[in-house]
Order: C-alpha cells, then structure tokens, then sequence
C-alpha cells in the first residue's frame, strides 16, 4: 500500500472519530476564542496598537489552541491500545505520522478560519487586500506548527508526565517559527501591508526541513 493512500485511511479514521465527538474541536476553538476576546478587552487596543501586537497575540492563540489539539492526537491511541494495531498493519510508520498530521492541520485550520475573523473585526483592522497572502502565511505557519507538534506529541505519549512535556519540548522548538510567522503576519498588517519574502521563505523551510525530519526518525518516533 502506498503511503498516500495509507496517510488518507489514517486521515478518514481521525476525521471520524472528531466528527463523532466533536470534543477536540470544539474544546480548542472555545479556549482560542477566550484568548483573543480576554486580550482584546484587557488591552482595548487602538487600531494602530493592533497592528503592532496584534499578530502575537493572533499567534499566541493558535500555539495555545495547537498545544491543546495536539495532545490527545497519540495520547487516545493507547486506550484501545489502537496504536499497535495501526503498527502491525501493512503500513509505513511515516504513513501513520502523516494522517495525523493531515488530521491535525485540518482541525487547526478550522478553528483559524473561525478564530481569524473575528480577531479582525474585535482588533479593528482591515482585511480587504490581503487575504490571500495571510492565507499563505498562516498555511505555512500552522503547517509547521502541526508537523512539529505531532511528532512531539508521539514523542511525549510515552513520558509519565506527557500533559507537561509537550509543551516543555514543543516551545523551544517553535519559537524560531513563531518569530517568523509573526514577523510575517506583521508585514500584512502594516500600512501599507506587504509580503515579507524572506519570512515566508522561512516558513517554508521549516515546514520541508521537519516534514523531513519526521519521515527520517518515523519509525523510531512510534516503536518507542
């Protein structure tokens, strides 16, 4: 079986069981969705401010809702014990990381498409012009965001205190996206808003540098 069509079955499988639930998701967009309103009432931020601090507290709310998504992506494996099942089937280690990964970016990039414009609208400052360039950026900055996270997610199930060590071993690692994302986001913002070419390069090769990463140690990432 190739791993495409691998990822996709591990990709229908998660997609299932949040559609069933609903918990995750729902659990995620409710605590972004109290970050960004808590920070926008406690600032009460100018419109000139929120082009400035805007974009970290935008990206301070995606890590927040990321680390919480990302948790239970192995952490639910181990009930039924569904982690070893996938493992004896005839299906490359990378293939599972990659379903996961898939499912994780598509659950983000729904509570962003929620979270983003009622930021804008709390924040007061303008989205006509730039939806497609803020569209690349947050693309390629939850994207290296939900590559990271889930392969210390697989990385952190196995700890005792897993709740605590994914945070502890995640942020350090993203700090040099978020810097980038944010840096980015600000470009947008400013006016007149631009696109920041070195920035978005950077996205970019993150997100190809740990995608490689995590093909490279998939194997040892789920044996152990």
């Amino acid at each position: 079986m190739s791993t495409a069509r691998a990822a996709s079955i591990v990709l229908a499988k998660e997609l299932r069981l949040e559609l069933r639930t609903r918990q995750l998701l729902t659990a995620t967009l409710v605590f972004a969705l109290i970050v960004i309103v808590m920070f926008s009432y406690a600032f009460d931020p100018t419109p000139a401010e929120s082009r400035h601090y805007g974009p970290g507290l935008l990206w301070i709310a995606f890590l927040f809702a990321g680390s919480l998504m990302l948790h239970p992506s192995f952490a639910r494996e181990q009930a039924g014990e569904t982690m070893d099942a996938l493992r004896l089937s005839p299906i490359s280690s990378f293939a599972i990381l990659l379903g996961k990964m898939a499912a994780n970016f598509i659950f983000l990039a729904a509570a962003e498409v929620i979270l983003v414009p009622i930021f804008f609208v709390l924040y007061d400052v303008p989205l006509a012009g730039i939806v497609g360039r803020l569209i690349l950026v947050l693309g390629l900055g939850t994207l290296g965001l939900v590559i990271a996270g889930t392969v210390f997610a697989a990385i952190s199930t196995h700890a005792r205190m897993r709740e605590l060590m994914l945070p502890l071993l995640l942020l350090p690692v993203l700090a040099p996206l978020l810097v980038a994302a944010v840096q980015a986001t600000s470009a947008l913002l400013a006016n007149p808003p631009s696109l920041d070419i070195a920035w978005v390069a950077f996205l970019a090769a993150f997100d190809v540098i740990f995608m490689t990463a995590s093909w490279l140690v998939a194997d040892f990432l789920l044996e152990e």
